[in-house]
């Protein structure tokens, strides 16, 4: 069966890594070959010294601990992110069956949790009479997700 990885482009793969590992309940993705860390990895396949940040791992990469979920890859891109994304992540948390109200403290709880973690509040979805509530976010390099 085909499987598949999610791409978020980037400037530093280290912040991301461990707010979305917060965000989604991940785990950074050990490296290959029982090695001890990343930047063994990396030595062993060629990877020039002077591209590696001595001061931390240098992993890339997180994935569901139960090996369930798609494994998402932090891409460095020369470029900072100037529009909106086409797609995002949607972090599903509340039960549509509940009363909106309910949902909405359900919401709002995560929202709070992903907030201390670094994200920022973009837009709240909520209209009179509509039976639906959503929080749009910004992780720390400013690419939108869904709360709902």
């Amino acid at each position: 069966m085909p499987r598949l990885q999610i791409t978020i482009d980037c400037a530093n793969p280290g912040l991301l890594v461990e707010f979305w590992s917060t965000v989604l309940g991940y785990v950074v993705e050990p490296p290959p070959g029982g090695l001890p860390d990343w930047n063994t990895y990396w030595r062993s396949i060629g990877v020039p010294e002077d591209e590696l940040d001595p001061g931390r791992d240098n992993a890339d990469s997180i994935v569901d601990p139960e090996g369930q979920l798609p494994r998402i890859w932090f891409q460095v891109v020369p470029e900072v992110k100037e529009i909106k994304n086409r797609v995002h992540l949607d972090r599903m948390v509340a039960d549509r069956s509940q009363p909106l109200a309910e949902r909405r403290i359900v919401i709002d709880t995560e929202v709070a949790r992903l907030v201390a973690a670094g994200a920022t509040v973009d837009h709240v979805s909520s209209a009179e009479g509509l039976d639906h509530y959503g929080v749009t976010l910004q992780d720390p390099e400013g690419n939108e997700f869904c709360v709902g």
